[in-house]
């Protein structure tokens, strides 16, 4: 239902987010990723994505700054007294990647800062929301591999809140394990 309610609002989000952050006007992804992580709450979040590099790059004391564009969907399970509860969320992220070696080495870290969107505003019997919407702060760090360096595996923490826009605004943070590949 949610999916149905919502589509066209949503696709226009992550169309205009995509455009504004530097990714390909044709919006065909170069990449996707699937990604795994645990939280507070008992919070478990599976999601699949997918990826588009910015064409833009700067040299920066010694490696290289490139930027991605993600726009992913995740289910979220967290523990809610003796049960789970089951919440979907959306999201688009822009990346900004640092490279080692003036770009040469497989290893980056990276951070951004991006919109989501959850289906139901999050309420458990520990924590609670005010908003569907929310931002994602991400930090990571992971490295390249295999034929032509298009695979690639990192370890990111990410801190979703809603910025103090409206409370309550406990936020949370989760440890997620990332494996992506390029086209």
């Amino acid at each position: 239902m949610f999916l149905t309610m919502h589509t066209r609002r949503i696709t226009m989000l992550l169309a205009a987010a995509l455009l504004a952050t530097g990714a390909r006007a044709d919006l065909r992804p170069q990449g996707m990723f699937v990604q795994a992580g645990a939280g507070e709450d008992s919070a478990r979040a599976l999601s699949v994505g997918a990826v588009w590099p910015w064409s833009w790059q700067r040299q920066v004391r010694g490696g290289r700054l490139e930027g991605i564009t993600e726009a992913y969907v995740s289910r979220w399970s967290v523990k809610d007294g003796g049960r789970r509860a089951g919440f979907t969320h959306v999201g688009v992220v822009p990346l900004l990647r640092y490279r080692f070696e003036k770009g040469r080495s497989p290893w980056f870290v990276e951070a951004g800062i991006g919109l989501t969107y959850m289906d139901r505003t999050y309420r458990t019997s520990e924590k609670q929301f005010s908003t569907h919407f929310n931002f994602a702060d991400v930090l990571g760090a992971g490295r390249n591999f295999g034929e032509g360096q298009r695979q690639e595996v990192s370890l990111r923490l990410t801190h979703f809140s809603n910025g103090g826009l409206k409370h309550p605004n406990p936020g949370m943070n989760l440890v997620r394990l990332r494996y992506g590949v390029m086209f």
